[in-house]
């Protein structure tokens, strides 16, 4: 087979591929830009479940989603990579903080996570949606967790400890979310006082049968239980998978053995005063 020659594109010219690439990009940043112009984003809750059988809801994560022009729902993962740094990001992370505390608003027994960038913390419009759900909904604050994934918390470790310090005054909990698959310096994880831990997916995935991953989630277990946090596993698929770490100690699963998210949540089906989170 004769070996097609590598010609090399002048400069500033994109090749076919990059320019595929590069439109495919600028549609989905225009539709989450006008999901959050028309007030079209969502909230997708998924269960976390208690480790220990019989399987109770421990609280629900609520996962933020964008609609299409279409209405079809659209997953984080098909948008986040290319607004996570954006200041498009941080108009979501409010949107989902907004849609969170009123929720915990309207439904009293429910306990809530919400996931945020550490880029937030500095944003102004953020900080005002936090304040204003939490002065109309005094208990809001002691049902509200949120998430920060490590790779992100390491960004700006000292600016994230000082802003842990200030809301868990008002009975917010944190929860390291993706621990293992970042780069925590262990010299800040002592000073992070995180609540919870939720273990990495990739170290979940066919752990009953895994020698490395059960020895490399023991690990992140113990490192967890030594500063005092509460473990979550991810990404929990199958039963054998939820028995090994039930055993091992693991506080609470989340993953699609349970439930997939759902932009209809259990409690939408009964009026606000009779809902069981």
């Amino acid at each position: 087979m004769t070996e097609m020659p590598s010609a090399d594109l002048p400069e500033g010219v994109e090749s076919p591929l990059d320019a595929a690439l590069t439109a495919r990009d600028r549609r989905v940043l225009d539709m989450v830009r006008a999901a959050v112009r028309h007030d079209e984003a969502v909230l997708a809750y998924q269960p976390v479940m208690q480790a220990r059988a019989p399987h109770r809801v421990a609280f629900y994560e609520g996962l933020v989603r964008v609609l299409d022009p279409t209405g079809r729902v659209i997953p984080a993962k098909d948008f986040m990579p290319l607004v996570e740094d954006t200041a498009l990001g941080r108009e979501l992370d409010c949107a989902a903080l907004r849609m969170g505390l009123a929720t915990l608003a309207a439904f009293p027994d429910l306990r809530l996570s919400l996931n945020m960038s550490a880029r937030s913390i500095g944003y102004a419009k953020w900080r005002r949606t936090l304040d204003e759900g939490l002065a109309g909904a005094p208990t809001a604050g002691e049902r509200l967790i949120l998430e920060i994934t490590e790779t992100s918390a390491m960004t700006v470790p000292e600016l994230v400890i000082d802003f842990m310090d200030d809301l868990q005054s008002h009975g917010i909990a944190f929860a390291l979310d993706d621990f293992g698959a970042g780069v925590t310096a262990f010299r800040y994880f002592k000073d992070f006082f995180f609540d919870a831990v939720k273990i990495d997916g990739q170290f979940i995935r066919g752990i009953d049968s895994d020698p490395g991953n059960q020895v490399l989630t023991k690990a992140l277990v113990s490192i967890a239980r030594h500063f005092d946090m509460f473990v979550v596993a991810e990404s929990v698929e199958r039963p054998e998978e939820a028995a090994f770490l039930s055993g091992i100690g693991v506080d609470c699963l989340q993953g699609y053995l349970f439930a997939a998210p759902t932009v209809r949540p259990p409690w939408l089906a009964v009026p606000p005063d009779r809902a069981i989170a």
